[in-house]
């Protein structure tokens, strides 16, 4: 007889699983950036803005930072310059007041 799972949440939402996490997402940050750039020196089709800002709105702010003043991408575009480190501050308040005040 089928018998429904259920899903355990602290066991996927580990500390662990959740740094992890970051370190990927902030990689893929980084290189996203680094892709950009190239594509950008070679004329070919770019990365969508907004898939830019979609990753960093998903924790990779600090890779997509680094990437943007390592590779001097997007850096003349106040869009970016004040919006990356504006979503990834934002980030942190949320996770500090989710760690400590909740």
């Amino acid at each position: 007889m089928y018998q429904p799972t259920t899903i355990n949440f602290k066991e996927i939402f580990t500390t662990q699983n959740i740094i992890i996490y970051f370190l990927v997402i902030n990689i893929f940050g980084f290189f996203i950036m680094w892709l950009d750039k190239r594509k950008a020196q070679k004329g070919k089709w770019r990365i969508p803005e907004k898939t830019l800002f979609i990753i960093t709105a998903l924790g990779g702010g600090i890779g997509t930072i680094a990437g943007m003043y390592t590779f001097r991408h997007k850096t003349q575009k106040l869009n970016f310059v004040i919006g990356f480190p504006f979503i990834t501050i934002l980030e942190i308040i949320a996770i500090v007041y989710w760690t400590f005040f909740d």
